[in-house]
């Protein structure tokens, strides 16, 4: 990656048309080839930017381009449309350039993935009694994130969200109406399980008759022991 912080203006012509006028800022050029425009603020997103696939050229400026003080130029071009950044530097406070090596990726944590997996493992989360049938319970519209049964034996669904919405109610209420035409696992409840429930997620659900739960995935990982909090 190459970081280079310069004061500079940059102009952006193809499908619209933008300008920054002269101010420092952050220019970074990655190794597959995109250029991102950054300024002391506005959190991660870029003020101008190209995506790839794209090609840089620092080329000469143009007379004019001299007559303003602009000592380089680069022109972005990208390879499949005539979408086209032109950065005009006017003063190089800091070139610099980092191998980065092979980035692995961001591994996220709570992800529904995990929270199918802790909650198969504790399934008398959902109530006491409870037991596994097994996860991904197959359909012919999709599978069941986990299929249990409760203290009385009686077959219940289980959607899972990290974020509970209408969606995820919606989902789960098709997966219901298939499997009670099922006389080997009617009738099967639902529950819809998830860190946050919308308020509008809830209120459908509890019209349909499916039971919400909030999870709190820190206890079901373990770390986090509710009986020895003082408050």
């Amino acid at each position: 990656m190459r970081v280079v912080i310069a004061r500079c203006s940059v102009d952006y012509e193809g499908r619209l048309q933008a300008h920054l006028p002269l101010a420092t800022r952050l220019l970074m050029v990655k190794a597959d080839g995109s250029v991102l425009v950054h300024s002391d603020g506005g959190s991660y997103k870029p003020l101008n930017w190209m995506s790839p696939p794209c090609a840089m050229a620092e080329v000469a400026p143009t007379p004019d381009e001299l007559d303003e003080g602009v000592v380089a130029c680069w022109v972005v071009q990208h390879a499949k449309s005539e979408d086209r950044l032109r950065v005009r530097l006017h003063e190089v406070l800091h070139d610099s350039s980092h191998d980065l090596g092979v980035d692995p990726g961001l591994v996220k944590d709570g992800v529904e993935a995990q929270l199918q997996t802790l909650l198969a493992e504790h399934i008398t989360t959902l109530g006491d009694g409870y037991t596994l049938m097994r996860r991904e319970y197959m359909t012919a519209i999709g599978p069941v994130d986990i299929m249990c049964r409760d203290a009385d034996g009686r077959t219940v669904a289980v959607e899972l969200k990290r974020r509970g919405d209408i969606d995820g109610v919606e989902q789960l209420t098709r997966y219901l109406e298939l499997l009670n035409r099922d006389p080997h696992l009617a009738p099967v409840a639902g529950v819809f399980a998830a860190q946050q429930i919308k308020p509008q997620a809830r209120v459908l659900a509890q019209d349909r008759g499916i039971r919400c739960v909030t999870l709190d995935y820190e206890a079901l990982k373990g770390m986090d022991d509710a009986g020895a909090r003082l408050f």
